[in-house]
């Protein structure tokens, strides 16, 4: 699979180019599936925030690209249709758009309808992950990034990359994400992380990290 890692969407030319070049064509030839699932797990998440992701109407570039088709897979609904029937929705999708919210919760339901199982048999596929969209391909997100408790505790994700994700720095409503922050964040974890702003993505294809930046970014850790 590979991945593009944002921080809110594609916000600009720089991250929107990166993204044409893992489709390998244009994003107007390009059918798409957004999951919205993220979002119900995080004490901010509402069906209001459901809705503007899915039509396009946030602030988080993401459906409203072009694509020339795109539908919505709840991963919730998954386990009780069978996967004979989700699976080729997924094979015949260009790409993954996955929203934000609470990342444990997505991970949960990753896991719990087989989407995670799959992903490793989708080497052309592209992931663009928005905020817990990204933090979920991550090892771990960190106690402070945790709203919803998994059941078996923990700040795990799924770890197809080995680097942690603290999205949004310096980001004029959360005052609490500031490179400070960040920095203090990172001590816990173990592994390598990147502090990312809103202009800025990161992109892994066959395992090769690229930061992919019009703002600021900073890599903590070992």
């Amino acid at each position: 699979m590979k991945l593009l890692l944002t921080s809110a969407g594609v916000t600009n030319a720089s991250i929107r180019s990166a993204l044409v070049d893992l489709l390998g064509k244009p994003i107007e030839e390009s059918d798409a599936l957004c999951i919205p699932t993220a979002g119900y797990g995080h004490p901010m998440g509402s069906p209001a925030g459901a809705w503007r992701f899915i039509t396009g109407r946030s602030s988080t570039p993401m459906c409203e690209l072009g694509w020339r088709s795109m539908g919505v897979l709840e991963l919730t609904a998954l386990p009780s249709i069978g996967a004979e029937r989700w699976i080729p929705w997924v094979r015949e999708a260009d790409v993954l758009l996955v929203n934000g919210g609470d990342a444990t919760y997505l991970a949960h339901w990753m896991r719990e309808s087989g989407l995670a199982d799959l992903l490793p048999s989708l080497p052309d596929k592209v992931w663009l992950g928005l905020s817990a969209g990204s933090m979920v391909m991550t090892p771990r997100i960190g106690a402070d990034f945790v709203e919803w408790e998994p059941p078996g505790g923990g700040d795990r994700t799924l770890g197809v990359v080995d680097f942690s994700i603290f999205p949004h720095l310096d980001h004029l409503a959360l005052p609490e994400n500031t490179l400070a922050d960040a920095q203090r964040w990172a001590t816990d974890l173990g592994n390598p992380a990147y502090a990312i702003d809103d202009d800025t993505a990161i992109k892994v294809t066959d395992g090769a990290v690229d930061v992919v930046s019009e703002g600021h970014w900073v890599r903590l850790g070992s």
